[in-house]
Order: structure tokens, then sequence, then C-alpha cells
């Protein structure tokens, strides 16, 4: 019979939010992501180092612990929510809802998403999270009729929602977060139009 799943110590739940709550602080904080170490972090949650490396292995770890806590509302609306993003939505409609969703998530937590985008793997496009969205967009564009290469056009609308490209666009060119969407929409449903 399997030993039944342990319960964090509430001490353990009570450090771990004290370290995403800090990290989330820093990193919205920073002018770069690179600056934020584990021991900013530490100090700013107040427990030790050692804290950190042991719940989360490294500053990478972290970082991927923190993005997937602060996605998960995101996730469970596209797995199991109603319309726009839930599985139900049909493609044409599904698309351009999964996009805003990634855009506006980047927009409130671009110096997380692009430490996520930037820690040590050899390529962005190999990340378990770009790899879930990848998956999910060339799935819903191969069910749109002419959609040609889906692989390849799901690659193309990820493009639009790099981390970097986004803070680019809103803190260097001061673009306001509507004209933002209002401009991924467009791309998007020219995308989704030439392939109709």
């Amino acid at each position: 019979m399997p030993e039944p799943e342990r319960k964090p110590r509430k001490d353990a739940a009570r450090n771990r939010a004290a370290v995403f709550a800090a990290a989330d602080s820093l990193f919205a904080d920073c002018r770069s992501p690179e600056e934020v170490t584990m021991a900013d972090i530490a100090a700013a949650a107040g427990v030790g180092k050692g804290t950190l490396f042991r719940a989360f292995g490294d500053r990478t770890g972290l970082i991927h612990a923190l993005y997937e806590a602060r996605l998960e509302p995101i996730r469970n609306a596209v797995e199991e929510g109603p319309p726009p993003l839930g599985p139900a939505t049909p493609p044409l409609q599904r698309v351009p809802a999964l996009l805003d969703a990634v855009l506006c998530f980047k927009l409130d937590n671009r110096h997380l998403a692009q430490a996520l985008e930037g820690t040590g793997t050899d390529s962005p496009y190999r990340t378990e999270h770009y790899e879930r969205w990848h998956t999910l967009l060339r799935d819903l564009l191969q069910r749109v009729p002419g959609a040609g290469d889906s692989d390849f056009t799901a690659h193309a609308l990820l493009a639009a929602t790099r981390a970097d490209l986004v803070t680019y666009l809103a803190d260097e060119k001061e673009m306001p977060r509507e004209e933002l969407r209002d401009r991924l929409s467009e791309f998007t449903a020219g995308v989704l139009g030439s392939t109709t």
C-alpha cells in the first residue's frame, strides 16, 4: 500500500511563500534579471541561502518553480476552464485567446519571464513551458483548415510573445498594454485569416 503524500511542514510552506514573494518583488524591480541572485532572494525573504538551495536546487530551479506557480491559474483555465481558454473552444477562437493570455502573463511578469528564457538551457525553445505552449498551439492549428505547416506557424505566433520582445515594446518603446494586445490580436487574425 503506497504511503500517503506528505504535506509540507507549515514553516516550509511559509518559507516558500516568502521566497516567492521576495523573488517576485526583486524581479519586478530589477533593471535586468541577471542582477537578482540567490543571496538577494534569501535576504529579502528572511531565510538562509541553504534553505533556497535545499528547496530549489539552484537559481534556475527557483525561477522555474516561481514561474510555474504564477502560471498555474492560466494553465488550469487552459486545461479545464470555460471558453475562450478552455478545451471546448473552437481553434479559431482559442488560439488568439491563448496568445493574449501568454502576452498578458509576460507583461505582468516580464523580468521573471526573461530570467526563465535566459536560464542555462542551450535554447529558450527547449524549455518545458515553451514546448507546452508550442504543442498546444500546433495541435490547435492542425485543426484549422488550410493551416499548412502548423509547427512553424505555432513557433511564429509564440515569437510575438517572447519576454525580451514584450519587455522591449513595453519598456523601451513605451507601448501601452492595450495597444500591445490589439497589435497581437491583429497579427494573429492575419495569420489565421491567411490559413482559412
